[in-house]
């Protein structure tokens, strides 16, 4: 009687969009700010931008931060890996917190406590001083993690990989954006009257405040799911207070987040590093002046304003005529297009040439970020933020290998860094062919002869006592709303007459 009446309360709420069973909204309006989805949407992908722009606000400015310091190549790239190594565990923990406590408390606590990091950055006065707070202003990327779980509990099947992908790619912007903000700020601070070595220093308060606001933002605006905040819920008993170790080994026994993970390191772990040492490459390679430097560096990540968006865009659009099939053969299709644009990369000698090659990778690079959390939201529903901290955690450990092997010291020079960086990525892209879902299928093969259904893949991670008590309904409706990845033009399994999974 308790749940009938929790339900019968819940439907009579009404929402600005239109939503489905869940109450995620079926429609995405980006000139919205409607609450709670599309504010959700602004808010998630302000405060990951802010937390770009402080993780990366050092490269655009280090041949000044290289004199002032007297940094070698080997501190450089030292202080590189840890900027993306600090958050592969926060990424993982993210994800955890996301499932315990919800995005909106995660998000904004982990953003307040890095940007005193950022902060400090203003008084470092040694290569390990340095590498310190780049380590742990990196934490800050874990919000991408709050950021992918929020949109998927915001937004319905159909446009989950369009809100992960706008979200995701306009947060990413900040990598961009900081290596046109930072030169600008550090040469007015410099025109001012300050000395460049004063002046960077002083730059630096201005992406810490920014990541200060956001966190506040989130806290106070946000709201964690379409029905409200964790904490209601769970004292409602609307929604099920998860066991943490349940959360996690749903996830780690689901071997296609493993795979995601993997393939995950090779499209955004790769644009962390060409974050990284693009604007140094130019400008040592071709003699280009800093603020040169700094726009081409630029450019690369400003393309994740439609490129990114992009994946998740056509990850959605293949979805309604293949599904999830079609999802993964995009997916293939395009990461490994863009490792063979990475390894032209490193060939190409000319300026001009260069940057030609280095637009074109960009765009195939991030998309297929794009398109990886296009099938994220699906590979698991209880533990839908540990299996998207640990593809986002993937993303930081092929950011940190990549930048060990091929960009620390002077074993091989950087462009020919770059050609074997887009060698891993043909390579770490092949897993792909791997994943199969059993109710829809993977790149070669359709579904399970055994006509297995959603509800029998989410059921899964739900034993009997967990059944009685009806914890399990959220991910019921949930594999109802998942129907749409049959596709138009794959067969898949049936539709069970009374939605009733085979248990």
């Amino acid at each position: 009687m308790e749940n009938m009446d929790l339900e019968s309360k819940s439907l009579n709420k009404s929402f600005a969009l239109p939503v489905d069973s869940e109450h995620k909204a079926t429609e995405f309006r980006i000139y919205s700010v409607s609450s709670p989805h599309m504010r959700s949407f602004h808010l998630s992908w302000i405060s990951f931008f802010s937390c770009f722009v402080s993780t990366f606000a050092a490269p655009p400015l280090l041949p000044i931060i290289r004199d002032n310091l007297d940094l070698t190549s080997t501190d450089i790239g030292n202080a590189g890996i840890a900027a993306v190594s600090g958050a592969v565990f926060a990424r993982i923990a993210m994800g955890t917190a996301c499932d315990l406590f919800g995005p909106r408390l995660a998000s904004s606590a982990l953003i307040l406590i890095t940007a005193p990091a950022v902060f400090l950055t203003s008084i470092t006065n040694s290569a390990l001083s340095f590498l310190l707070v780049r380590f742990f202003t990196g934490f800050s990327l874990a919000t991408f993690v709050s950021t992918q779980f929020w949109m998927s509990s915001m937004f319905s099947a159909n446009v989950v990989g369009t809100a992960n992908g706008i979200a995701g790619g306009w947060g990413n912007l900040g990598g961009g954006a900081t290596q046109l903000i930072m030169p600008l700020v550090f040469s007015l601070i410099h025109k001012i009257g300050a000395n460049q070595f004063t002046a960077w220093r002083i730059a630096f308060f201005i992406p810490a405040l920014f990541q200060a606001l956001t966190a506040y933002a989130v806290f106070f605006l946000g709201q964690d799911m379409p029905d409200g905040d964790y904490a209601k819920l769970h004292k409602s008993g609307e929604k099920h207070k998860d066991n943490m170790l349940d959360v996690l080994y749903h996830a780690v026994t689901n071997y296609r987040g493993w795979i995601l993970a993997l393939t995950y390191g090779y499209c955004f772990g790769v644009e962390l590093t060409v974050d990284n040492i693009i604007a140094q490459y130019f400008f040592d390679r071709f003699n280009v002046n800093l603020h040169t430097a700094g726009m081409i560096a630029a450019s690369f990540g400003l393309a994740n304003l439609f490129s990114r968006p992009g994946g998740g865009m056509l990850s959605d659009i293949v979805a309604k005529r293949f599904g999830m099939r079609g999802r993964l053969w995009v997916l293939w299709i395009v990461q490994t297009l863009g490792g063979l644009l990475c390894v032209l990369l490193g060939k190409v000698e000319s300026l001009s040439g260069s940057i030609a090659v280095m637009l074109v990778f960009s765009v195939f690079c991030q998309a297929a970020c794009g398109l990886t959390f296009g099938v994220v939201p699906f590979v698991s529903r209880r533990s839908l933020g540990m299996i998207s901290g640990m593809t986002g955690g993937g993303g930081n450990v092929g950011a940190v290998l990549t930048q060990v092997i091929f960009f620390r010291g002077s074993k091989y020079s950087t462009e020919t860094g770059i050609t074997y960086m887009g060698i891993m990525i043909i390579c770490c892209t092949i897993p792909i062919l791997f994943i199969y879902f059993p109710q829809w299928g993977g790149m070669f093969y359709g579904p399970s002869s055994k006509g297995l259904t959603e509800e029998d893949y989410y059921m899964k991670e739900w034993n009997l006592k967990e059944k009685e008590n009806g914890f399990h309904q959220a991910s019921m409706k949930f594999a109802g709303n998942s129907r749409s990845e049959r596709g138009e033009k794959v067969e898949s399994a049936p539709t069970p007459v009374d939605g009733t999974p085979n248990i």
